[in-house]
């Protein structure tokens, strides 16, 4: 089962500029734009390892995201894989 992280809140600084969030990686030098429900993704995911069931129950809890699919969380998961901002196992 894929499990994914994204490490301590202090790897990155964050700020909304809507509809994006722009997130400073500290380890890169890069800023990403990102757009929903990447910066959920982010704020949900820690340095613990979550499955895409246990992330998907964690952003029930803390958001409101009704029309973000399992397929739409994978995208966005890959996408901050490639980025460098969340690991995968």
């Amino acid at each position: 089962m894929t499990r994914y992280r994204a490490g301590p809140a202090t790897a990155w600084t964050a700020v909304e500029l809507e509809p994006f969030t722009a997130v400073y990686h500290r380890a890169s030098g890069f800023t990403h734009l990102l757009v929903e429900p990447a910066p959920q993704l982010l704020d949900v995911l820690g340095v613990e390892e979550l499955s895409l069931a246990d992330l998907r129950a964690r952003l029930a809890d803390r958001f409101d995201l009704p029309d973000v699919t399992d397929d739409a969380l994978t995208a966005r998961l890959e996408e901050l894989v490639e980025a460098g901002l969340v690991s995968q196992t």
